[in-house]
């Protein structure tokens, strides 16, 4: 029976004594047995740490999920068919409005970028073409 198994069947405290005592005798002894003992997954409360944070993460999505829902969207049905009817009607109604507006806001920049653009080459083409006089 190996050294590994023998502190295997003790458990966890033989290993952490063991890296104790390495790192008091010699220091990179002590890192040798802190490195095995991580690549090798002996203390496995690591992993099950590393599970529960996973966990909580996908707890934590999905609160916020829900609460982005309730204040942003996904209305829930109020019961009365007639509400939620008007309600569905007048969103939709207010975002083609939205898409609509800011089209014309879009076509409104595009025509002052045009009208600025064909006035700079007005200036341009009236400019005087011989050279420029020296002032004295």
């Amino acid at each position: 029976m190996s050294i590994a198994a023998k502190l295997d069947d003790i458990g966890k405290p033989a290993w952490i004594a063991l890296m104790v005592v390495s790192f008091i005798m010699f220091w990179p002894a002590g890192l040798a047995v802190l490195a095995y003992l991580i690549g090798s997954g002996r203390m496995s409360c690591w992993k099950q740490e590393r599970r529960w944070r996973r966990e909580m993460m996908h707890e934590m999505r999905d609160r916020a999920r829900e609460t982005a829902d309730r204040w942003f969207g996904g209305h829930r049905p109020s019961g009365n068919a007639a509400f939620d009817e008007y309600r569905n009607e007048t969103l939709r109604r207010l975002e083609e409005e939205e898409r609509e507006f800011r089209e014309f806001l879009r076509r409104l920049r595009v025509a002052k970028d045009k009208a600025e653009f064909d006035e700079f080459l007005n200036q341009r083409r009236n400019r005087p073409q011989g050279p420029e006089p020296q002032q004295a």
